[in-house]
């Protein structure tokens, strides 16, 4: 198989990316580790007139932590957060999260701004940004703007991106050093997207009650999801076995998961139960 024809630019500014991007009335493609964009151009998927590879863009490949939380610039690869020690206790969330990105040649391709551009609904990034209310930086022809995750993501490989836009910043705000968290999902095989899976944390007020719940959803919808329902069933709430049983439930009645050819809307939402069940218990042992 073989990508349609296509021009190639390197720029070496954001403004110059642009640039090139609003001259092409539409008809240009960013691309940053080219772990998602390449298979489609192979499969026709995709057909753009221009390529504006930002790998010459500086500043876009850092990891930064200070008091407002964690800056990922959106060159950064997965394998660099894997290689950045400071995550497991920055954001362990995002650590664990990453660990489940596709096959080691992916991760050491594959770009944080690449993925939330891409927006597929089972991928880990776009369910952590979803979850953790992450705002996201966007440059283009206007000038910058800022877009809180939840607003970012329209449908399957939808996003707010204007054709002249360029994702250059993710914010995951700072994270509290006892949180309670965890990260599963279930995948036919290892690497494989996630037909379903949930990311959570949350605090333990002064009683041992659960407060600040954050539940976040891949694979049962068209882009990630906040579980707003079930949060609302946790909090205030002790962390036990009737907690636990209602949150399930929650999920039986308030996820409508599409059906596929890989499973049916049943067979995901019980999945997704099952695994924010699990979730729940695993994250009660840690802090304690």
């Amino acid at each position: 198989m073989k990508p349609p024809a296509f021009e190639y630019a390197a720029p070496l500014t954001i403004d110059e990316a642009v640039k090139l991007l609003a001259s092409s009335s539409g008809g240009a493609k960013v691309i940053s580790g080219g772990q998602s964009l390449m298979p489609m151009l192979a499969f026709r998927l995709a057909a753009p007139d221009l390529l504006v590879d930002l790998k010459r863009l500086s500043g876009l490949n850092q990891i930064t932590i200070s008091d407002d939380g964690i800056h990922l610039g959106a060159r950064v690869r997965w394998c660099d957060i894997e290689a950045d020690n400071r995550l497991a206790k920055c954001h362990p969330l995002l650590a664990k999260a990453i660990e489940h990105v596709a096959h080691y040649q992916v991760r050491n391709r594959g770009t944080v701004g690449g993925s939330l551009a891409h927006a597929d609904p089972s991928a880990e990034m776009p369910g952590i940004a979803v979850t953790c209310d992450a705002v996201l930086t966007i440059v283009g022809s206007a000038g910058t703007r800022t877009e809180v995750a939840t607003n970012f993501f329209t449908g399957p490989l939808q996003t707010t991106l204007g054709s002249d836009e360029i994702l250059t910043d993710v914010l995951l705000p700072a994270w509290s050093a006892e949180r309670r968290w965890a990260f599963l999902e279930f995948a036919r095989r290892k690497g494989d997207f996630a037909m379903a899976g949930v990311a959570l944390f949350y605090d333990l007020d002064g009683a041992g009650r659960v407060t600040n719940t954050h539940i976040g959803a891949i694979g049962v919808a068209d882009c990630p999801i906040r579980l707003h329902a079930v949060e609302t069933v946790l909090n205030g709430k002790v962390l036990d076995d009737q907690a636990i049983a209602a949150a399930a439930k929650t999920v039986h009645e308030t996820v409508e998961p599409p059906s596929d050819i890989h499973a049916p809307s049943a067979y995901r939402r019980s999945l997704l139960a099952t695994l924010l069940e699990r979730g729940l218990r695993q994250s009660a042992t840690r802090g304690s």
